[in-house]
């Protein structure tokens, strides 16, 4: 079986790291939510809920380039979004974003 490997774009690094250092017990659990999310992804790449081509907003594709895209559901109706980019020798699941809910429904054009 190939390896998995979970690694995080700018964007979401800047909010991990932003989770990672704050003192907010809310914040907090979303950390641990994506810790054990990042666990779930290197054990099934396909874990998080497929969104459907036509629906992956244009934001990502053209900034990332990608043609698959999951959403993880955190607490607090935080999201984390990862796409997979296979490999001969590994799979990376890269995540691209870990927004809240509002954001979220923004960039899907939701309302």
């Amino acid at each position: 079986m190939k390896k998995i490997t979970v690694k995080l774009s700018p964007d979401a690094k800047e909010v991990y790291f932003y989770l990672k250092q704050s003192r907010y017990k809310v914040d907090k659990s979303i950390l641990r939510a994506i810790e054990n999310k990042k666990d779930l992804i290197e054990e099934n790449r396909n874990y998080g809920n497929p969104i459907q081509k036509r629906l992956i907003p244009n934001y990502y594709k053209e900034k990332y380039g990608i043609t698959n895209l999951y959403r993880v559901e955190l607490p607090n109706f935080w999201r984390m979004l990862y796409t997979i980019k296979g490999e001969e020798i590994e799979i990376i699941a890269f995540v691209i974003d870990i927004i809240n809910h509002e954001k979220y429904n923004k960039r899907f054009g939701y309302k």
